[in-house]
């Protein structure tokens, strides 16, 4: 059952000109509520805007006094762009732990694939899985780029892919995953974060080597709780599922890829 917190920001950076990284204290939302990273919290952005921000966890340590939990966004509104502002001491209302996360385990070896925003979720799995994992990681540019050094840090390697040929491969990350696959026998699961576009190619590059695929979903979520609906998405079996509840993450292969 998600709980309400009032967070105090311990420390607040500009990842490039689009990108915010908070690191939060969190009470015991990770030690009591086991919020982990791929779930999302839902962020009050100020008294003047109704709807909480739905934000992945980027990292969450269960620590003493309190737990630690790192949370990245982009400016895409007034409610983020509130958000940005924000400076360290400062408080926030947080709501969580929401959302379903990845499945893997410790000793797995992953192929960690993001694309843009969708690249903070996936640090706590390469935390997780440190020394172990590979990371590929697409952006529109160079100047977009964030969290690499992070990754660098806690995967065997990061091979990185931009739009405009401005950082790493000039291309799709789907191309790389399709190159590290047929070399690497290896990989228990393919982990993908990202637009649709890019969660549909990275499914079929992992079905193509039978290699389990995971993906978290992007959706509007205005209330986090599968209570307005305006998050559901169709399943290959033809239900529909709500990316907040049922999410955001779900087995590729149970996503209808073709709406």
């Amino acid at each position: 059952m998600p709980i309400e917190q009032i967070c105090t920001i311990v420390s607040a950076e500009k990842l490039n000109e689009f990108a915010w990284s908070f690191t939060l204290e969190a009470g015991d939302l990770v030690k009591r509520e086991g919020l982990r990273a791929g779930q999302f919290l839902h962020v009050k952005c100020g008294a003047e805007h109704l709807l909480r921000r739905p934000i992945s966890v980027c990292l969450a340590q269960a620590d003493e006094p309190v737990d630690l939990v790192r949370i990245v966004f982009e400016v895409r509104g007034e409610g983020t762009a509130w958000l940005s502002r924000r400076k360290a001491g400062d408080r926030l209302s947080v709501l969580g732990p929401l959302g379903n996360g990845f499945e893997c385990g410790e000793k797995d070896r992953l192929l960690l694939v993001g694309g843009g925003i969708g690249v903070p979720p996936l640090l706590g799995q390469a935390a997780y899985t440190w020394g172990r994992s590979v990371a590929v990681l697409g952006f529109r540019c160079a100047e977009r780029a964030m969290l690499v050094e992070d990754f660098r840090e806690k995967c065997t390697q990061v091979v990185l892919c931009s739009d405009d040929g401005s950082l790493g491969h000039h291309g799709f990350v789907d191309e790389q995953v399709r190159r590290i696959l047929a070399k690497d026998q290896t990989v228990a699961s393919v982990l993908a974060c990202g637009p649709k576009p890019m969660l549909r190619a990275v499914a079929a590059a992992a079905a193509e080597y039978g290699v389990r695929c995971q993906v978290s979903l992007e959706e509007r979520m205005a209330c986090g709780i599968g209570a307005c609906l305006g998050c559901a998405v169709r399943m290959a079996d033809g239900t529909m599922k709500h990316v907040c509840k049922d999410g955001p993450v779900f087995e590729a292969e149970e996503v209808d890829w073709n709406v």
